[in-house]
């Protein structure tokens, strides 16, 4: 099982825009395709919801709050059970799905990202939760660097903030006197 796919899951949708139902199915890909088809107004709510408890557990993991992260996880993972099940169409081919056949969307989408969340926060702590260090983005991400130094979620917003800091000293320089 790949706990890493859906720790991602969980980061994909703290970063997602979340204004409507095309919003929400923006959010499924690859594998989770067909999940797009089969959501609903009622769940644009549920995922809203979710979004913002799953940004509180970063944004606690970040500011070294562990005992908050983890009475959060906790109660996500209440709220979204994990159901395991095997899953696959013949013998080169099973895998398994964190929820019972037949859970709506939002429970099967949000038990895979709360176990994965969950998982990482155990295996690598919650200092490898990150915010986005470009105050412009506010993206989060999960630390996967050799010594947890990490500090943008993209090469893109650290290039920006780089390019930006760069041409504020420039500026200063120019406005100082010699």
């Amino acid at each position: 099982m790949n706990f890493d796919a859906y720790a991602r899951t969980a980061v994909d949708l703290v970063n997602a825009p979340m204004g409507d139902l095309a919003e929400l199915r923006a959010l499924f890909a690859g594998d989770q395709g067909w999940m797009g088809g089969e959501v609903a107004d009622k769940d644009v709510a549920v995922f809203r919801r979710a979004q913002r408890r799953l940004r509180d557990v970063f944004e606690y993991g970040t500011t070294g709050r562990d005992g908050e992260a983890v009475n959060e996880l906790n109660a996500l993972l209440e709220t979204f059970p994990v159901q395991p099940r095997i899953s696959g169409h013949d013998a080169a081919d099973w895998h398994m799905h964190v929820t019972s056949r037949g859970a709506s969307v939002s429970a099967e989408y949000l038990a895979g990202a709360v176990w994965g969340l969950s998982v990482w926060l155990c295996e690598y702590g919650s200092a490898r939760f990150g915010i986005c260090a470009d105050e412009r983005c506010g993206n989060v991400y999960l630390d996967t660097s050799s010594n947890n130094c990490r500090r943008f979620c993209s090469e893109r917003c650290a290039t920006r903030s780089h390019v930006a800091a760069h041409r504020a000293r420039k500026r200063a320089a120019t406005l100082t006197p010699a």
